[in-house]
């Protein structure tokens, strides 16, 4: 068997140097610039639709125009399938694992509720709806599991997979037929750009419905997140320019614009190393302090890379103190105030003191504590706690 895995992006980036992957423009026919990479546009396409369908326009391009291998599959420019050790696959382990299993694609994702809850809670339950009434209409014998399934808490991840053709083939006549019944059933006029990726989103689960209702044996792989988003550096990058000019209100609107059009910029996904999280997080405290006490850290420090340390230091000593309180609580139940104290200082592991600096103001500790503290009652403790030290 060969094997060609199709990397798609609408961003130049590091090819891997194996020849089974294959980078693929997406978005191709609006691009504003050409990287010299193979484009969504030739032959029977979508790229026309890309701004709704997101990587699936490359999915449909490798539908419907692409047949020189045996097995396909598709991965993103950022995202690779690794094994459990995290190295990627060759072509020739893929088609191993092909032998004996269906499809390779990501572990199911483990939400915190229900998928069709959590798809509500960042864009229209209805289009998830509308969808299930399609499949119900075109496909019934996949209702039941995607009824069921929209209940659960479990997903595939990012539209990565790879099978043999006629398997992606099938695959993607059965989605692009469901998808463009929704096309013509819903209204394509969104927010912003994040949210006219629906059929993306929605396409992630449909994935986990696919194989689960055809009972396809699924290579679940670990994976691999190289590098940071383009988007993520220059918003990092700008809010160094605004803390270097102390400039808390500024920075405040910029972040505030870019979380309007690109909501995914605090995702894991995106913000790898966190630091975007860490940002809005200065702000807001900065913002804050300005509004109660007329300054705020920035007078103290105002180097990026002093106010991440600063944030992350003081993150630390919150989650500590919140741990320590939460068994210390445990501990109360059974024992007087005096074993109570001494349990708070035997789980905090010192670190409150020496990572919170002596300027640090109530606002910044609350803040941070709110990030860990379960409840309200906990979060009070955990303050007077570090307030204390």
């Amino acid at each position: 068997m060969s094997v060609k895995i199709f990397a798609m992006t609408h961003k130049s980036f590091e090819v891997p140097k194996d020849s089974m992957y294959i980078p693929l423009h997406v978005g191709h026919k609006y691009a504003k610039e050409d990287f010299g990479y193979a484009g969504d546009d030739t032959g029977d396409n979508i790229s026309d639709l890309n701004c709704y369908y997101a990587e699936l326009s490359g999915v449909y391009w490798v539908w419907k125009n692409y047949t020189d291998a045996d097995c396909v599959g598709i991965c993103h420019y950022r995202r690779f399938l690794t094994s459990e050790e995290g190295y990627a696959f060759t072509e020739a382990e893929y088609e191993r694992i092909l032998e004996e299993y269906d499809i390779v694609t990501t572990k199911q994702l483990e939400l915190p509720g229900s998928y069709r809850n959590g798809f509500g809670a960042h864009h229209k339950v209805e289009t998830l709806d509308e969808t299930g009434r399609i499949i119900e209409a075109l496909y019934p014998e996949y209702y039941d599991t995607f009824v069921s399934l929209v209940h659960q808490n479990k997903t595939y991840f990012g539209n990565i997979m790879v099978a043999k053709k006629a398997l992606f083939d099938a695959y993607c006549d059965w989605l692009f037929t469901i998808f463009f019944e929704l096309q013509k059933r819903i209204d394509l006029t969104f927010e912003d750009e994040y949210h006219k990726r629906v059929f993306g989103f929605i396409s992630e689960f449909l994935l986990y419905v696919w194989v689960t209702a055809n009972q396809y044996r699924a290579y679940e792989c670990r994976v691999a997140i190289i590098g940071e988003k383009k988007e993520t550096s220059e918003v990092t990058s700008r809010m160094a320019d605004f803390f270097e000019k102390r400039d808390a209100v500024g920075a405040k609107a910029y972040f505030e614009a870019v979380l309007k059009q690109r909501p995914d910029i605090l995702m894991e996904a995106s913000d790898i190393n966190g630091e975007c999280k860490l940002c809005l997080q200065a702000v807001s405290t900065a913002n804050l302090e300005l509004a109660t006490y007329g300054y705020c850290f920035l007078t103290r420090i105002n180097a990026y890379s002093e106010i991440i340390q600063y944030f992350r230091g003081l993150n630390s000593a919150a989650s500590n103190a919140v741990r320590a309180v939460e068994t210390a609580q445990e501990a109360q139940s059974q024992s007087a105030k005096a074993v109570y104290v001494q349990t708070i200082e035997e789980h905090s592991g010192g670190e409150s003191a020496d990572a919170v600096p002596s300027w640090t103001t109530a606002i910044a500790l609350r803040a941070a504590i709110r990030l860990y503290a379960p409840n309200q009652q906990c979060a009070d403790r955990a303050f007077a706690y570090m307030a204390d030290r």
